[in-house]
């Protein structure tokens, strides 16, 4: 029987043993390999110890052809790495990392019989995302020398790396291992043992709310991915990503996750026990949210629920002049890219001055793209020549689409739709830019509600690609198909969905963040690591804290509270540290502080 971790400071981690050879233990095994390390590969299948030494054969032969391995240190590499199919191979082993299936049962014997063979002071590390690392060392000989270390797929090219101590890990082999991962060139986030610690916590209550999105049926899954990519910068949409980790793994974290949190935004939306159960798994089985070329591979193909190209929408109504009302950054954003596409655009303001103040904005960013050479100067003065600010409504009188842009205020966006209903011709398309206020309420100010739709733009209008296209009850065909057609025109990505709070992107997008915030508050783990954690785990362009600053605090917590109030469900309710935030004045970048301090322009 191994003796415990001595008070001493533990040797450098040379020889390691990676246990589990699936695709997240060949790559960890490659990492090791090529930062120097001596690896023991282990697995009970010698198909999977041979389908490990051949990818990592393959990988090293690639990185040869790209000038990044010379052929002496591609045969060093490969020359590191052994496998076997017994676990006494990792008798020397300084550390051995394993990466088993998601069971209790299979981790835990491997840890009962990794204690009867490695030398004293070894380390034990679970690559488990989803199971008690407390509960399996506790269930070890030694449990003082158990942690967690949470490599993300593919473990070569993502840099996070989430080391897990429980009340039991002794601090030496923590910092063992964290100083192990910095030497390969990765970026270790400490964290407490909570299912998902902190990017799967955060990322697996995302994904299950849009697996439960598209199972009510609110929008197709083309839709759903396409706008957290394009609305929120993702490099997947969250159907896609659910196919590429399994959906049969999702469901195992989420079980465990919803056993310790009980929140209902946890249980696995039953959409996923269907297909788990199907064996309709993903990426993996061919199949899962998406149909794929063959098991494994990446190329999705057309099935059944593949929409049509072009769609067999009703006849559009035509649309030459477009009225923008408002004169704020959306507003002028919005104007600018109709008036680009060659759109004849009448910008009103509650005064001619605003106005004025919002065309000379629009001027500024033409300016902007003529020096980075996106667009030339005789095109920036036509753009702006088709733009005529003014100070009345009235001058709506003859535009065929109406796009409102004034303050998120239910009471002032019905008013304005009241005086569109006075103002524009019959047939004129009314549209709201609302990012959470109820569309219908809106059309309920007019006489004409079947010819009011949604159309949320994201900011800043001119640069992102999305927008969400949301129809009332009485909503007219003719007027989606018509802003649909729009859309196509001003190259914008349409997403269909329909009248409810937060509509795609911000009913997933605002949950993530308010339960970032959750974490902080319960002093889970910091900022910067949640951050750091999410750009590096996730893949997402800004951590959450950088985006509720740049958002708004006072913006973000307005969507959380209609999420809450919509869909009643506890676990939508505003983190009260944002609520404090807020009555503090700490409103983001725009006041200076929020989540973090900013320097003063």
């Amino acid at each position: 029987m191994a003796a415990p971790l001595s008070d001493s400071p533990l040797s450098p981690l040379k020889t390691i043993a990676v246990v589990g050879l699936g695709t997240m233990g060949a790559g960890i095994t490659e990492v090791l390999a090529r930062a120097g390390r001596e690896v023991v590969g282990i697995d009970v299948s010698e198909a999977a110890t041979a389908q490990c030494v051949a990818a990592l054969e393959a990988s090293t032969a690639r990185a040869v052809e790209r000038g990044r391995l010379t052929e002496p240190e591609r045969a060093n590499v490969l020359a590191r790495v052994r496998t076997a199919t017994e676990l006494s191979a990792a008798a020397d082993a300084d550390l051995v990392i394993e990466v088993a299936p998601e069971s209790y049962e299979i981790k835990q014997q491997i840890f009962r019989e990794l204690d009867t063979v490695v030398r004293p002071g070894a380390i034990l590390a679970t690559g488990t995302n989803a199971l008690s690392v407390t509960r399996l060392a506790a269930d070890s000989a030694h449990p003082e020398r158990v942690l967690g270390l949470h490599f993300f797929n593919p473990a070569q090219a993502m840099k996070l790396v989430e080391v897990v101590s429980s009340v039991l890990t002794a601090p030496q082999a923590v910092a063992a291992v964290t100083d192990l991962a910095l030497e390969l060139g990765k970026e270790p986030v400490a964290v407490g043992d909570r299912p998902g610690f902190v990017a799967d916590g955060l990322l697996f209550g995302y994904l299950n709310q849009a697996a439960a999105m598209y199972e009510a049926k609110y929008a197709s899954r083309e839709d759903i991915d396409a706008a957290m990519r394009l609305g929120c910068g993702l490099p997947m949409g969250p159907l896609a990503l659910l196919d590429l980790i399994g959906v049969d793994t999702a469901r195992t974290v989420l079980e465990a996750m919803y056993a310790e949190s009980r929140d209902r935004l946890h249980a696995p939306a039953p959409i996923l026990k269907q297909l788990s159960e199907a064996g309709l798994t993903g990426r993996k089985a061919g199949r899962g949210f998406y149909t794929y070329e063959a098991p494994g591979s990446a190329t999705i193909v057309r099935d059944a629920l593949t929409p049509l190209e072009g769609g067999a929408l009703a006849a559009g109504r035509p649309v030459r002049s477009v009225g923008v009302a408002g004169s704020g950054t959306m507003a002028s954003g919005i104007a600018e890219v109709f008036a680009k596409t060659g759109y004849q655009v009448v910008l009103a303001a509650r005064s001619a001055e605003k106005a004025q103040t919002a065309k000379a904005r629009i001027g500024t960013s033409l300016s902007r793209s003529v020096d980075k050479g996106r667009l030339t100067a005789e095109a920036a003065a036509q753009t702006l020549d088709r733009i005529t600010a003014t100070g009345s409504y009235d001058d709506f009188a003859d535009v065929d689409l109406a796009v409102e842009a004034v303050a998120e205020d239910l009471a002032v966006k019905q008013q304005l739709f009241a005086t569109l209903d006075k103002v524009c011709k019959p047939g004129a398309v009314l549209a709201t830019t609302t990012s959470s206020l109820p569309v219908v309420a809106c059309a309920r100010a007019t006489s004409r509600p079947q010819d009011v739709i949604g159309m949320h733009f994201f900011n800043p209008a001119p640069a992102m690609k999305l927008v969400e296209v949301v129809r009332t009850v009485l909503t007219a065909e003719d007027v989606h198909a018509t802003v649909r057609e729009v859309c196509g025109r001003i190259r914008k990505h349409p997403v269909d969905c329909g009248d409810r709070a937060g509509f795609i992107v911000n009913a997933l997008l605002f949950p993530y963040l308010n339960n970032a915030i959750k974490m902080v508050q319960e002093h889970y783990a910091t900022l910067d690591d949640i951050d750091a954690a999410m750009k590096l785990g996730g893949g997402y362009p800004m951590g959450p804290f950088e985006l509720l600053d740049v958002v708004g605090l006072d913006v973000s917590l307005a969507i959380e509270k209609v999420l809450h109030r919509e869909f009643r469900d506890p676990g939508l309710a505003p983190a009260p540290l944002l609520e404090h935030l807020v009555a503090a004045g700490c409103l983001g970048r725009k006041t200076g502080r929020g989540f973090r301090e900013y320097a003063r322009r």
